[in-house]
């Protein structure tokens, strides 16, 4: 058995930040940041199987989850919350639970992410069940809060995932479908909100991308059933309108639009006529 190393713990190949010019450590930064989507690349298949089986799921009525801590949490919080707005999808389809509630969205809360209740607890409250996935997210691997969690998960039949930037890490074995993105050590020592939050931001964009579109949530490359939030996505919608059903008059798709409330039920109703 392979011995679990933290490797996003190591130290930073670089030395005496403080010493660096603005423009040194812009650079380094930037270099570092470049291992990150090769690194995901990697895990492409691990991925892969962990949306097919959300996928499953949820074409059958289940739900996803995100649970986290800290930074890993709050990307969980931040890429279920733009679920409806983006894909039309009921809020409560998509949910993102954090260490601490709603409060650690925007700053710490001291020893949440070491309960190795609370996790399943904060999980039951939304009535969770083997119909639905939950996936874990914990840059460390370590964090008692969601490993403890998807345990409770697995005894109760629910499908788990796990993201982590170590590997080998002890949230992949309490996960079904575990993706573990090696980024290396961060150009801060241990300063996980830089390469290994950036690496789960863009495997969170994948899955939640990924799956709405398999549920049908997009159309050619259009956002279909986005909401009409603001008038930058009414004015979008009314071009994507325009173009779907071949209409010229801005002002006609725009009230066709607003009528039915999406792209998609608008071109609907006006192919019907």
């Amino acid at each position: 058995m392979n011995e679990f190393i933290k490797v996003t713990e190591q130290d930073s190949p670089y030395r005496d930040l403080q010493k660096m010019s603005v423009s040194d450590l812009l650079e380094n930064i930037n270099r570092e940041d470049q291992r990150v989507p090769l690194a995901v690349q990697a895990v492409l298949p691990e991925i892969e199987k962990l949306v097919s089986a959300i996928v499953d799921r949820m074409l059958t009525g289940g739900r996803l989850f995100y649970i986290g801590a800290g930074t890993s949490g709050r990307l969980g919080v931040v890429d279920a919350s733009e679920c409806p707005p983006t894909f039309g999808v009921p809020h409560g389809m998509v949910i993102g639970i954090i260490a601490g509630g709603e409060n650690a969205m925007f700053r710490a809360v001291e020893f949440a992410e070491d309960s190795q209740e609370d996790g399943w607890q904060d999980l039951l409250k939304y009535e969770v069940s083997s119909k639905d996935v939950v996936v874990g997210i914990a840059a460390s691997g370590t964090t008692p809060y969601v490993i403890a969690a998807l345990n409770e998960c697995r005894k109760n039949g629910i499908v788990t995932g796990s993201i982590t930037c170590n590997p080998n890490a002890p949230v992949s074995k309490a996960a079904d479908f575990p993706v573990e993105v090696v980024v290396g050590p961060e150009f801060i020592t241990g300063s996980t909100r830089m390469k290994s939050g950036t690496a789960q931001k863009l495997v969170l964009n994948m899955i939640s991308t990924a799956v709405m579109i398999q549920l049908g949530r997009v159309e050619d490359n259009k956002m279909v059933n986005m909401q009409l939030s603001n008038e930058k996505l009414v004015d979008r919608g009314v071009k994507m309108l325009m173009q779907r059903i071949q209409i010229q008059d801005y002002e006609q798709a725009r009230q066709l639009l607003l009528k039915h409330g999406s792209v998609k039920l608008a071109a609907e109703a006006w192919l019907a006529d």
